[in-house]
């Protein structure tokens, strides 16, 4: 995935990479804890225990900072996925296990894809970032779903494009019902798993192995 445009080129010294990501693990404790909005770079700094030249040194703002927080949320959101599948593998294991993945890293970042929610209703170029993200999930997926329509494990007439945009939106907003606002019942991690694979395989036509 292409870095954010809020993002300046990363230090060259192994000083300044340690220094930056001491910057960001510092901000986002400080994001989550007190939300975006009412973080002032004097409590990152402070978190961090470095002075704001430190500060201006890697990061020309709040914003360029929580975008830098986001870009490694979305490393490991980003997980391998469903992987190619090949002939003796069961296709609906493999989904499960990416389904599993992808939820419990959602769980992981909650506090920030709750807060990206926010910030994007209210500033255009982190609604593109949501945007960025969401393509990037949507990309890697389709071709998942390519590679088992090759396979002649899934139904074939489906547009995998398109077919990836429905399902991985579904995913999506399951993982934020539960994880950021709650959800409206107290089902499992196992449960939401099980739901969420059965209308991928149910989707996708794949059947059942015997």
């Amino acid at each position: 995935m292409a870095r954010s445009g809020l993002l300046r080129e990363l230090p060259a010294t192994e000083r300044g990479l340690r220094t930056r990501a001491a910057l960001i693990a510092a901000a986002r404790k400080v994001f989550e804890r007190s939300g975006y909005l009412d973080t002032r770079l004097i409590d990152i700094t402070k978190a961090a225990k470095c002075s704001a030249g430190t500060f201006y040194t890697y990061f020309a703002s709040k914003e360029e900072i929580f975008a830098a927080v986001l870009e490694l949320a979305q490393e490991d959101m980003m997980h391998p996925g469903m992987p190619h599948v090949e002939a003796e593998d069961d296709p609906a294991a493999i989904i499960a296990a990416s389904n599993r993945a992808y939820f419990e890293a959602y769980k992981r970042n909650a506090k920030l894809m709750g807060l990206l929610e926010q910030v994007a209703s209210i500033d255009p170029e982190f609604r593109v970032l949501r945007q960025q993200r969401a393509d990037a999930f949507i990309r890697r997926n389709a071709r998942s779903i390519a590679n088992l329509q090759q396979r002649r494990l899934a139904d074939p007439d489906l547009d995998p494009l398109l077919a990836s945009s429905a399902l991985s939106g579904m995913i999506s907003r399951l993982a934020f019902g539960y994880f950021v606002t709650g959800g409206s019942d107290a089902a499992s991690l196992d449960d939401i798993v099980d739901t969420a694979t059965r209308l991928w395989v149910n989707a996708l036509r794949i059947a059942a192995r015997g």
